[in-house]
C-alpha cells in the first residue's frame, strides 16, 4: 500500500491523489483516487476510494465536492457511498456502467454519460479520450493546466514488495509490475479487439506530452510521463 491512506496528497497545483486499499482475489491491493480542483473551485473526484467521514472532511477543506467520476467498467464500487454523502454532486460514468452496478445490487443516479468529449462542466480544463475493448471501456483524462494524465486500469505499476507474495507473483506474470509498469495481460487481451482505435487514442495521449501519469494501481509515473507512457504501451504502438 501507499501510506498515508485515505488522505489527500498534493501532486501539482490543484491536483491531489488519495491512496486506499481494496481486495482482489481475496488479497489486498492498492487503489487510488485522483482529485482535481476546477476553475470554479469545485472538486472533481476520479475513481473514488472508500468513503469515510474523515476523508470527506479533508476534501471539503479543499473545495466543495461537485463531480463523482467513474472512469470505466470496473471503478464504480465506492460511488454509492459518495453519492449518499454528497447528493448534490453530479455523477458521471461511461455508457453501461450504471446498469452494470444496478445488476450487481448497487443503485446509482447518473447525471451524464462520459465519452470522448468532455461535458461543459469541465470542457477546456480536462480533456477526454477513450480506450475500449470487449465489454470494457476506460475514459482517459488530461488536466491541461498541470499536464497531468489520469488513467485507471490500462496502465499499472504495482510493486511486488508491497503486495502479498501470491499477488506479487501475479503482477509480474501479467506484466503490471513496477518500476516499468504496463498494461496487464488480461486488459491487453480485451483492448486488442479494437487495436486500431486504441493505438490512435494512445498516440493522441502521447501528443499531449503529459508531465506525469496517475493511475489506480501501483507506483504512478511522477516524472517523464510521456516517455514512460510510451514504454508502457509499446505492446500496442509496435
Amino acid at each position: 500500500m501507499y501510506p498515508p491512506l485515505d488522505v489527500p496528497k498534493p501532486v501539482a497545483e490543484g491536483v491531489w491523489v488519495v491512496d486506499g486499499a481494496q481486495r482482489f482475489l481475496g488479497m489486498p491491493i492498492p487503489v487510488r483516487m485522483t482529485v482535481i480542483r476546477l476553475e470554479d473551485g469545485g472538486l472533481w473526484l476520479h475513481s473514488p476510494v472508500h468513503h469515510s467521514p474523515g476523508l470527506a472532511a479533508a476534501l471539503q477543506a479543499l473545495g466543495p465536492v461537485r463531480h463523482l467520476v467513474s472512469p470505466g467498467t470496473a471503478h464504480w464500487t465506492h460511488l454509492q457511498g459518495w453519492q449518499a454523502a454528497f447528493p448534490e454532486a453530479r455523477l458521471w460514468a461511461p455508457h453501461g456502467v450504471v446498469e452494470r452496478a444496478r445488476d450487481q445490487g448497487t443503485p446509482l443516479r447518473a447525471h451524464g454519460v462520459l465519452g470522448p468529449e468532455p461535458p461543459a462542466d469541465w470542457a477546456g480544463q480536462i480533456g477526454q479520450d477513450t480506450l475500449q475493448g470487449a465489454n470494457f471501456v476506460e475514459i482517459t483524462f488530461f488536466h491541461a493546466a498541470s499536464r497531468t494524465l489520469v488513467l485507471c486500469d490500462t496502465v499499472q505499476a504495482m510493486e511486488p514488495g508491497r503486495l502479498p507474495w501470491g499477488m506479487g507473483l501475479l503482477v509480474r506474470a501479467v506484466g503490471a509490475a513496477a518500476p516499468e509498469g504496463g498494461t496487464p495481460a488480461h486488459v491487453r487481451l480485451v483492448l486488442s479487439r479494437h487495436r486500431d482505435h486504441n493505438r490512435q487514442a494512445v498516440r493522441r495521449l502521447l501528443a499531449l506530452d503529459p508531465a506525469r501519469v496517475v493511475f489506480a494501481h501501483g507506483a504512478w509515473f511522477e516524472a517523464d510521463g510521456a516517455t514512460r507512457l510510451r514504454r508502457a504501451f509499446r505492446w500496442l504502438l509496435g
